[in-house]
């Protein structure tokens, strides 16, 4: 009888045993089937997640690049190439823009700068680069960019970005182009683009010009009035 019980009890041991495991068994698959859903939602979020992150970090780079920008083109002087003439050194064209500034930078110094805002191509791509060098007076007859030479180059925007300039004066009116005029321009326009969609992003801006007239002009005797009204109708005459 007591041989009886004690096998009974170790069947009871073994079945208690047995479905334990089983449990664990289940337990173990029904972990495996949650691990895999979990895998299955987060592969397919994380990749939508790290292009949000990367558009949030390249709209902070274009931005911080447009500021820079828009920076060097509020303080653009009013400095004629040489005593010859009495229109600002300034070239703005769709894709570049050229004018002087007063340097900026640990160790510049007191004085004048050329800075150009623009396109070159670097390894196949367009590539925004901001160049400079220590204004002199120019010689006439002689193009700017044959006397003007460039370095220091700092990369403000990289493809698939690339930024275009227009131009307008007091009276809002936009241009492509602002060459050869009496004054500087009131304001330019920074747009950027993605290359391949063509897209406008919303980050471009508007960047106003502190100064469009000469010293003269502030001076009460001063005689720039006589010279704007010549240089205009100068201007009016060529186009």
């Amino acid at each position: 009888m007591t041989a009886v019980k004690t096998a009974t009890r170790t069947a009871e041991r073994a079945g208690e045993r047995g479905f334990t495991l089983i449990e664990t068994i289940v337990a173990l698959a029904l972990m495996g089937l949650l691990l895999s859903a979990l895998a299955g939602i987060t592969g397919e979020w994380l990749p939508s997640w790290n292009r949000g992150i990367d558009r949030i970090q390249r709209s902070e780079l274009i931005g911080i690049a447009l500021e820079r920008i828009g920076a060097d083109l509020a303080a653009a002087e009013f400095v004629a190439a040489n005593r010859d003439t009495h229109k600002p050194l300034f070239d703005g064209s769709e894709l570049s823009v050229t004018f002087v500034r007063t340097s900026v930078g640990p160790n510049a110094g007191a004085g004048l700068d050329v800075v150009r805002l623009g396109e070159v191509r670097d390894r196949g791509e367009f590539v925004t680069v901001r160049t400079q060098t220590r204004f002199t007076p120019l010689a006439d007859g002689v193009s700017l960019s044959e006397q003007v030479h460039l370095g220091s180059p700092v990369v403000l925007l990289r493809a698939p970005y690339r930024l275009s300039f227009a131009y307008a004066g007091a009276d809002r009116a936009w241009k492509s182009a602002w060459k050869d005029a009496s004054k500087l321009p009131a304001m330019i326009r920074l747009t950027v683009r993605d290359a391949a969609s063509q897209r406008v992003l919303s980050v471009s801006t508007i960047a106003p010009v502190h100064v469009q007239i000469p010293s003269d002009c502030t001076k009460p005797d001063g005689n720039c009035g006589d010279k704007q009204g010549s240089d205009a109708a100068t201007d009016q005459g060529k186009t």
